[in-house]
């Protein structure tokens, strides 16, 4: 067995280029894992080693293959290293406000009620320079129009730090805002004051301005001519803006599987980039003066990838994006040299210059999501490609009739590809599949192809004019198209699967098992359907915790026997609950109950806080001091939303663990899991993110 593996890998020697990326990932991922932030001596003493092993085994083939792999791990963990040094920017360590705030305004989103604003240059009541952030995210509902780039802008604020995540192991938003130098959010009391416009001097400044600026008119003018929904959906296929989308509307569009048009990636970067491509070249050909002298085929390449940058910098280059346009970039460059324009090696390369770029991009949905999706589809068309040459090459030319069924049938095969390979992560992400993609992306992907990025591309072309009305009127029809097979398709009955989330371990195993079977072309590839398998069920085996209590104590939930989650309140911290429903894989919640009501055996509840009896643990939940006395003397655990005296966790009868409101700020949230024999686990947030540059609490 030995042997053949052996011999397997040798013979597939022009793909072993092809594991570099993953492995730089492995480097990236390595960084983000570490407890602590490494010094900067690790970076010299690793490449040292290298390099001294380089020179020991130059001689011995296999050791420097090795070596090479070793050398691409090193290189995605001190890129990763380098980024986070580099970014480095002050955030806010605790909610503020009402307080006052000057700032210049960055760029302006429109929201389904008023602007999103980034701001820089900011100046805070009651923060030093030091303190203060170098970017803040501020939503203002009363805003009526967008602030040109460089505005100044004066309001009454309430700010707090990048949120935490909602449980260990969650998305970690202050993480992402890190990385974009974003160190507060908050919201604006009221109407603020514009103030004039004043642009910092330099040509980075000027063209990102001008980016800015020029992405706000456009947006501004597509909602003037779509208002509502089919306007939001217009802005993130035209400027990436998702913002006006209504929550409803996005919600049909996640259940029903078409999310992806909303990220503009290698579906709406071809078409524009071919779109391009083919009238240029058409128009060339029409020219006989310029066709008969020069290669108008490449000319039309090199314009396509004009046209492709542009549409990048207009949607503020999200990683979908800076994907897609690195490989069209390859394939137009292909199209120059007369080479094949994607492959496998192209996804290879844009992945290696999207982790050197932007690293950290690497933990998040949108990377996995598209290089999955794009590794998948690459893959299969792949295998397919010879068989289809060697049955066409027995048949003959394809018959009239034939066409339309063969893009059927491609549109088929791509949308089964692509939903199967973003599957993984899709589960991992967000605890839940859409199981009738296929249908609904048999309608939308040709709609979008075909009607509303052509009449996108028409308008935009048509804006320096002022002609743009009719054809942006035209994309809203295509949009309604859209939105109303979103709409049917997340109305039918099982529209979604939603599971548990995978264990850490076996979301690594789905992804290694992906890579071997769409990187490998010989039949050991099939290996990988092992770990793929073992990793997609490892949701049997990871069970969501008993109780959810949030980082700011006011958000309370304790999961049943059957699974479902009782919540202390409706009212408070949306999206976190919505974070953990998605973890314990349930769709809806209750309310915990009220005084004197028993709703499980194990579970009672007073104004003061419950009780939860369960695995011969007794867990009391604090909500009130008068409940602290007998609590103190009768529970195992105690989980107070208020602060506890000292005394609580001392004498013979104290509990095991005591926390509350003044050790969840400082260590975050927690999940806790009773097991059988009078054992628990409980997992902080604190613990799980490490001492990192993005992981401070306030005190």
């Amino acid at each position: 067995m030995l042997v053949r593996l052996k011999t397997s890998f040798a013979e597939e020697r022009e793909r072993w280029v092809l594991w570099l990326a993953p492995t730089q990932g492995v480097g990236v991922v390595l960084y983000f894992s570490l407890p602590e932030e490494p010094g900067t001596w690790v970076a010299g003493l690793g490449w040292l080693l290298l390099l001294a092993s380089i020179l020991l085994f130059r001689r011995k083939h296999t050791i420097l293959l090795l070596l090479v792999g070793v050398a691409f791990l090193l290189l995605g963990y001190h890129a990763a290293q380098l980024r986070t040094a580099l970014v480095a920017a002050p955030q806010l360590t605790r909610d503020i406000g009402p307080v006052d705030l000057e700032a210049r305004v960055l760029a302006a989103e429109p929201l389904t009620r008023g602007y999103r604003l980034l701001l820089t240059d900011a100046v805070v009541e009651g923060l030093s320079r030091e303190e203060t952030p170098f970017r803040l995210r501020l939503s203002v509902p009363a805003l009526e129009f967008a602030p040109a780039p460089g505005a100044l802008v004066k309001a009454l604020v309430g700010l707090r730090p990048p949120a935490a995540p909602a449980a260990p192991g969650d998305y970690d938003f202050a993480r992402a805002a890190w990385f974009q130098q974003l160190g507060a959010v908050g919201f604006a009391y009221g109407r603020p004051e514009v103030g004039e416009v004043a642009v910092r001097a330099g040509v980075t400044a000027w063209w990102r301005n001008f980016w800015a600026a020029l992405r706000q008119e456009i947006n501004g003018r597509v909602v003037e001519v779509l208002p509502g929904a089919t306007g939001g959906v217009a802005l993130a296929l035209i400027t990436g803006s998702r913002g006006a989308l209504p929550a409803q509307e996005l919600e049909e569009v996640r259940d029903s599987g078409l999310a992806h048009l909303l990220a503009i990636s290698g579906l709406h970067v071809g078409l524009v980039t071919g779109m391009i491509f083919l009238t240029v070249r058409a128009a060339f050909s029409l020219w006989p003066a310029v066709a008969l002298r020069y290669p108008i085929k490449e000319l039309a390449a090199l314009i396509a990838l004009g046209g492709a940058g542009a549409y990048l910098l207009l949607a503020d280059a999200p990683i979908p994006t800076q994907r897609a346009f690195m490989m069209t970039a390859l394939a137009l460059v292909g199209v120059l040299v007369g080479r094949t324009a994607i492959t496998l090696y192209t996804v290879a390369w844009a992945a290696i210059a999207v982790l050197l770029w932007a690293p950290e991009s690497l933990l998040s949905a949108s990377f996995q999501m598209s290089f999955g999706a794009v590794v998948g589809l690459v893959s299969a068309y792949e295998a397919l490609r010879q068989w289809r040459e060697g049955r066409l090459a027995r048949r003959g030319p394809r018959r009239g009739w034939e066409r339309p069924s063969l893009y059927v049938g491609g549109v088929i095969f791509t949308s089964l590809i692509a939903s199967l390979a973003v599957a993984p992560m899709t589960l991992h992400h967000f605890s839940h599949l859409p199981l009738y993609s296929l249908l609904a992306n048999l309608i939308a992907v040709p709609v979008t192809g075909v009607w509303v990025m052509p009449a996108a591309l028409l308008a935009l072309l048509a804006m320096p004019l002022g002609w743009e009305q009719p054809f942006l009127v035209m994309m809203g029809w295509g949009v309604d198209v859209i939105l109303a097979v979103a709409s049917f398709v997340a109305g039918l009955e099982g529209a979604v699967l939603r599971l548990r989330s995978m264990a850490s371990w076996g979301y690594g195993a789905t992804v290694l098992g992906g890579l071997w079977l769409c990187l490998w072309r010989r039949t050991w590839r099939l290996l990988g359907l092992l770990p793929l398998v073992v990793g997609l069920g490892s949701f049997t085996w990871a069970s969501p915790p008993d109780l959810f209590l949030s980082g700011d104590g006011r958000l309370v939930a304790l999961r049943s026997a059957e699974g479902s989650l009782l919540f202390n309140s409706r009212r408070i911290a949306r999206f976190t609950a919505e974070q953990w429903l998605a973890r314990a894989g349930v769709e809806e919640a209750g309310l915990l109950p009220a005084s004197g009501e028993l709703l499980w055996p194990d579970l009672a509840c007073d104004d003061y806080g419950c009780i939860l009896s369960r695995a011969g643990l007794e867990i009391a939940l604090v909500f009130s001091g008068e409940a602290l006395e007998e609590d103190c003397r009768r529970a195992d655990i105690v989980l107070a939303t208020i602060a506890v005296p000292r005394g609580c966790g001392e004498g013979p009868t104290a509990p095991h663990i005591v926390i509350d409101r003044r050790d969840l700020r400082r260590g975050g949230g927690l999940t806790l899991w009773l097991e059988e024999g009078g054992r628990y686990r409980l997992e902080r947030v604190a613990h799980q993110r490490g001492n990192r540059p993005w992981s401070g609490f306030g005190s």
